[in-house]
């Protein structure tokens, strides 16, 4: 047996895929000319599946911070903080965090999944419980795994299931600690999270956000699901990322815990992987001071996810419960769902393709992310695509009704 015979199911199953026409998890982009165009295969494509909620990645002060940064200070730190030190980029982001958050203390990871798998496996371990929304990314499932607490799984976005679960654990040893997301990744739809704090409230434990999807996007200054529904004071730590809203990569953590900085020495994601770049650090503090300088973004962002959210369900399709800037749309079966992508894309429209198990109740998905950056225009053109090559297959059996509004 061959070390890697153990994956032939999955291995055939994304042969099969690929046989049907485009490889849908190896697209190769000619070039990226903004944050909403691209070139795939000669032909012009807009962007709509990378996950660029403010469009951040071509903001111009963000690049010159970070060509600026990788002029002075070098390519890569090329170690960890804790064997090579600290940058005073380093500092400066976690600094900035911190006040952002109005929190106390902030930690900086290489990556927004690292930071799910240094906290989750810091803050607990055997003996402790997580309380995790079946939803729950891959991330912290992941996470969960490292640090050998008990996991329990509530029902996603069911405040009732969760305290059922933390009731039987009542008179459990050991600390419990519950992870929701602020905007989950695959169809846009938030945590009830007042409703969760109040269960962990009554339940004595503490309460862990993950604000991937939601930073930059939620709340009044962009801090996320808890300060729009003005839950913070309930949240004990908060995790993020910058890959997002940011347009950059790396992760954080903050939170108001005492004995936070022990983590430093505990975390072994964080412990013993090279640390953030400059030139990442740089475009990254940039973008933190571009979510708060202009709150116009996050408003044109609204509008546009609205924009699309509206037109796709006028078309027939199977748009998510609530519109957020993910906007998800339901296919019959993969075959379908597969057959509509590679249409998708052949007519100038890249989105995400989301498959299960990665998709809740197992179903197919087409994922679209909007950006702030996109244009009425652009979103007009997605829209008619989308209608035309869902009536082609068969999706839309009617005409399409009117947008509400």
């Amino acid at each position: 047996m061959a070390l890697l015979d153990r994956h032939a199911a999955s291995r055939d199953a994304y042969k099969a895929l690929r046989d049907t026409a485009a490889d849908p998890f190896g697209v190769r982009f000619d070039a990226v000319i903004s944050p909403t165009e691209g070139v795939v295969d000669g032909r012009p494509t807009i962007l709509l599946g990378t996950n660029n909620y403010l469009g951040l990645t071509f903001d111009e002060a963000c690049v010159e911070e970070s060509v600026r940064a990788v002029r002075e200070r070098g390519t890569g730190t090329t170690g960890s903080r804790i064997a090579n030190g600290s940058y005073e980029g380093h500092v400066e982001l976690e600094r900035a965090l911190e006040a952002f958050y109005g929190r106390q203390h902030a930690m900086v990871f290489t990556t927004g999944y690292q930071a799910n798998l240094g906290v989750l496996s810091t803050l607990v371990g055997r003996g402790d419980h997580l309380l995790l929304d079946a939803d729950s990314h891959a991330s912290i499932y992941d996470g969960s795994r490292l640090g050998h607490a008990e996991v329990t799984r509530f029902r996603h976005n069911d405040p009732e299931d969760l305290y059922k679960r933390l009731r039987r654990l009542k008179d459990a040893p050991g600390e419990k600690l519950i992870v929701v997301e602020g905007i989950y990744s695959m169809v846009g739809d938030v945590a009830p999270l007042r409703e969760i704090a109040a269960v962990k409230r009554e339940m004595g434990a503490y309460l862990l956000v993950d604000e991937a999807h939601s930073m930059g996007v939620l709340g009044a200054t962009g801090r996320g699901l808890a300060e729009e529904v003005a839950a913070e004071a309930d949240v004990d730590v908060i995790v993020g990322t910058f890959s997002k809203s940011l347009g950059s990569v790396g992760g954080f953590c903050v939170s108001d815990m005492d004995d936070f900085d022990v983590m430093r020495i505990v975390c072994r994601p964080y412990m013993f992987t090279a640390s953030l770049p400059p030139a990442v650090i740089a475009s990254t503090l940039g973008a933190l001071r571009r979510i708060q300088e202009a709150p116009e973004l996050c408003h044109r962002l609204h509008a546009n996810a609205q924009h699309l959210y509206d037109g796709l369900t006028a078309l027939g399709l199977a748009t998510g419960p609530t519109c957020s800037p993910i906007v998800a749309v339901t296919m019959p079966d993969q075959a379908v769902a597969a057959a509509m992508w590679n249409l998708l894309l052949q007519n100038g429209v890249y989105l995400n393709l989301a498959l299960p198990p990665a998709t809740p109740d197992n179903r197919p998905l087409l994922r679209s992310s909007v950006s702030a950056a996109h244009s009425i225009e652009q979103l007009d053109q997605v829209i008619a695509v989308m209608g035309k090559v869902a009536r082609e297959l068969g999706v839309l059996a009617t005409e399409p009704k009117r947008a509400r509004g």
